[in-house]
């Protein structure tokens, strides 16, 4: 919790009411930590501010959220490539401050992997057409919670299907996002991701790099809406989130795709 310094990670630092975990009423940023900073964290903290607005979260403010993060990395290894995860909760049942926290950890061998290999990928649908959350507050479009029972389970439904990611559907069949990550391809000369805008999806931090330096990579950016048909087609497709970097999908429901040749430009780009 902020001021209470750092402990180590087996420590109890939850209230066995915290609304966080019997709730799952909070939010969470995490980022990429590079020679020991955290990168893009102003970025990933006006996200945290826009989803405790959604939420209606009490969020302290941003210098002693970067005064924690500047804590929890002091004694980190640089040379060690990390992530840091800021989360948030409403607090104790019954009233009283909200507890704020950071964890940091190495990166997995398997996170690695993902950048160098690629992932399969199946599609699941949501059940909720593209506009739902347009009208619906309580839905928490672009809100980034601690509420990830449903994304866990996606994930492990593609793990007993031979997949490492899954890529989520609205009702009328466009794709979305992944449960942990944006998604991202090439078509047409143009380097494209879906709208956050309208569809209530997370509007990523690290996808959006490539867009605010399109000259690098020698692609237009552009944002629509596309159906997994037509990712087949397309000259890259990949997921991309900030710990994981870039995933190249090397299959979509079991239909292989070519290697596409822009994964290093992206990896090179973002730095990892």
């Amino acid at each position: 919790m902020l001021g209470r310094g750092v402990v180590p990670a087996e420590t109890p630092i939850l209230r066995a009411d915290d609304l966080g975990a019997l709730r799952g009423d909070g939010i969470f940023e995490t980022m990429h930590v590079r020679a020991g900073r955290p990168w893009l964290a102003t970025e990933h903290l006006a996200r945290m501010t826009r989803s405790a607005a959604r939420l209606e979260l009490p969020l302290p403010p941003s210098a002693a959220l970067v005064e924690l993060l500047e804590t929890a990395l002091a004694g980190w290894d640089p040379a060690v490539e990390a992530s840091v995860r800021l989360v948030c909760t409403r607090g104790p049942e019954n009233g009283g401050p909200a507890t704020v926290y950071a964890t940091v950890s190495p990166v997995q061998e398997s996170t690695r992997q993902a950048r160098r290999e690629g992932v399969a990928v199946v599609t699941a649908s949501l059940g909720i057409a593209v506009a739902a959350r347009r009208t619906a507050p309580w839905l928490l479009a672009g809100a980034k919670t601690v509420s990830y029972a449903v994304n866990m389970a996606s994930l492990r439904w593609a793990g007993a299907r031979g997949a490492d990611d899954v890529l989520w559907l609205s009702s009328e069949g466009y794709a979305l996002e992944a449960p942990t990550a944006s998604l991202v391809w090439l078509a047409g000369g143009t380097l494209w991701t879906v709208p956050p805008e309208g569809t209530g999806i997370l509007a990523g931090i690290t996808p959006r790099w490539p867009f605010h330096h399109p000259g690098a990579l020698g692609f237009g950016p552009g944002v629509r809406l596309v159906r997994p048909a037509e990712l087949s087609d397309a000259d890259g497709v990949w997921l991309v989130s900030s710990v994981r970097g870039v995933a190249e999908v090397r299959s979509i429901d079991g239909v292989a795709r070519p290697p596409a040749g822009a994964t290093k430009l992206l990896l090179d780009l973002l730095g990892y």
